[in-house]
């Protein structure tokens, strides 16, 4: 079952979804809330789809802060089939050219 814009959107606004441990580190190092991540991915967007991920499917969001932030959040299933937040970081260079281009 693939993750879709509408699965995160629901598990965001049910509050049913996980953060990972290495995620809230990333969230925290880059000194974003929890609550900024909710926004962001209440409207966010899916750059990549990773099906064939040996973790599980996943994706990779792209979304933005009322204050503009730039924020990626990678998103999975854990076992109970809820969202998980596997990652979470703003994209800076050197592996990001912008939000939405990897620098190659």
């Amino acid at each position: 079952m693939s993750i879709t814009l509408d699965f995160i959107r629901y598990e965001i606004q049910k509050q049913t979804y996980e953060i990972s441990l290495h995620a809230d580190d990333e969230r925290i190092a880059d000194g974003l809330t929890i609550s900024q991540v909710e926004f962001v991915l209440l409207q966010c967007e899916i750059l990549e789809q990773y099906p064939n991920d040996p973790r599980g499917e996943s994706c990779l969001t792209v979304g933005f802060t009322s204050d503009s932030i730039p924020v990626h959040v990678v998103c999975g299933r854990n076992p109970s089939g809820h969202l998980i937040l596997v990652t979470v970081y703003v994209p800076t260079m050197p592996k990001w050219r912008d939000p939405y281009i990897r620098n190659r």
